[in-house]
């Protein structure tokens, strides 16, 4: 049987990198994104492919490319994201709207351009990455939770419009994990961050990588369009 190809965008952050790492011990093939970071070298069959999520030429460009590389892509992971933080009154719009285009357009982008070769192929694994900030909100992220949320929403629909197939999509809230976009908090207000945590520490990246495991399990298949929360009871 040919080798499923893994499709990850952001591949080279924190925890896309941390996914790639995961994804090379297995026998699969990868197509990974970057943006601006230089990509690292991986020991399986891969491709890297540049483009900015706010494009959506570079992202149609993108799916064309990735395709016409591997001729199929078989699990999707929506990973990339962005925040622009700011008070809902003082955020401006252009940084709305890029958050907007990176976290949420970009991954419907995506899903228009790779569902039907999904169909085709009649096999199919999408996930997205969402965030807890979208369950609760926090102030001073409107744009960031606003994509999030948004994702949530889509990630059931496109699960309902593909449920007739062998094709799943869902997605993962994440909390507050020790990779990632923690990286760019403080000390200080990580503390606070997990003074609020019932589990009273930040997630460990193996969560997320074991959960992706079991989504793409055939015995899976039976779970689609739904909201994994994975945040140490922050949210339940």
């Amino acid at each position: 049987m040919d080798k499923k190809v893994v499709m990850i965008t952001g591949a080279t952050g924190g925890l896309g990198s941390a996914m790639v790492k995961h994804f090379e011990k297995q026998d699969v093939k990868l197509a990974l994104h970057t943006f601006q970071q230089d990509p690292f070298d991986v020991d399986c069959e891969h491709a890297w492919f540049k483009a900015d999520l706010r494009d959506e030429n570079q992202v149609k460009n993108l799916v064309s490319s990735v395709l016409a590389n591997f001729g199929k892509v078989d699990v999707l992971i929506n990973n990339a994201g962005i925040s622009k933080n700011g008070m809902s009154w003082k955020l401006s719009s252009a940084d709305f709207n890029e958050v907007i285009a990176v976290n949420l357009t970009a991954p419907f982008l995506l899903c228009h351009g790779l569902i039907p070769a999904m169909r085709s192929n009649n096999f199919g694994r999408i996930i997205n990455i969402s965030s807890v900030v979208a369950q609760t909100g926090v102030p001073g992220t409107a744009a960031y939770a606003a994509s999030k949320a948004g994702i949530l929403g889509l990630t059931k629909t496109i699960a309902k419009e593909l449920a007739s197939q062998p094709i799943t999509c869902n997605a993962l809230a994440l909390g507050y994990f020790d990779q990632g976009m923690i990286s760019e908090v403080s000390a200080e207000m990580q503390e606070q961050i997990i003074s609020q945590i019932p589990k009273n520490k930040l997630g460990g990246v193996e969560t997320v990588l074991a959960a992706i495991d079991w989504l793409l399990k055939d015995e899976s298949d039976y779970v689609t369009g739904q909201s994994i929360s994975l945040n140490g009871g922050l949210f339940t």
